[in-house]
């Protein structure tokens, strides 16, 4: 991931409902970057913690990686109603655990305090994809996409919602 695609935010604690409590300095995750893997060749513990993590999952595709030298698997599929979902499973030892859970969202979707704390940072930012992470503690990490006229792979504002306020990250989320 370049570091411009990262999040390359101003502290904006005024402009959300709470203070940040991250520190200023951008900070991005190290990655390997992520490759597919046949799902036959999954370890039978990280599909069993995707398939104990919803009931109605079915596995449709696997990644790996390895972020800031641990190493996961990001397990997507889709859930019994239709609903496409993905599990980033992180190794702790011998074991392996769902760290978060994604699924791509409309910007509508997004808790009010959200939007307005993206449109007090930069209102002419327009979204092409919206992915809210539902991390193990009941924080919701949603990352913003969009165009970036200097950076072919876009740009990237990740805002965390704690169910009562929003704030701009300047350090990526570490899952």
């Amino acid at each position: 991931m370049s570091r411009a695609y990262s999040i390359l935010l101003l502290s904006a604690a005024t402009a959300c409902s709470g203070p940040s409590d991250t520190p200023a300095d951008p900070v991005t995750v190290a990655t390997s970057g992520k490759r597919d893997v046949p799902v036959a060749d999954v370890p039978a513990e990280v599909l069993a913690a995707a398939n104990a993590a919803r009931d109605g999952f079915t596995i449709r595709e696997a990644e790996a990686e390895t972020r800031d030298g641990r190493s996961y698997y990001d397990i997507g599929g889709t859930l019994s109603d239709g609903t496409e979902i993905e599990f980033d499973i992180m190794q702790e030892g011998e074991r392996w655990r769902v760290v978060e859970t994604q699924r791509d969202i409309a910007l509508a979707e997004t808790p009010l305090p959200v939007r307005e704390a993206l449109v007090a940072y930069d209102a002419a930012f327009v979204s092409t994809r919206i992915i809210e992470s539902v991390q193990t503690d009941g924080l919701v990490i949603y990352e913003l996409y969009g165009p970036d006229g200097n950076d072919p792979q876009g740009r990237k504002i990740e805002v965390k919602w704690n169910g009562e306020s929003a704030d701009l990250l300047t350090r990526e989320w570490k899952h």
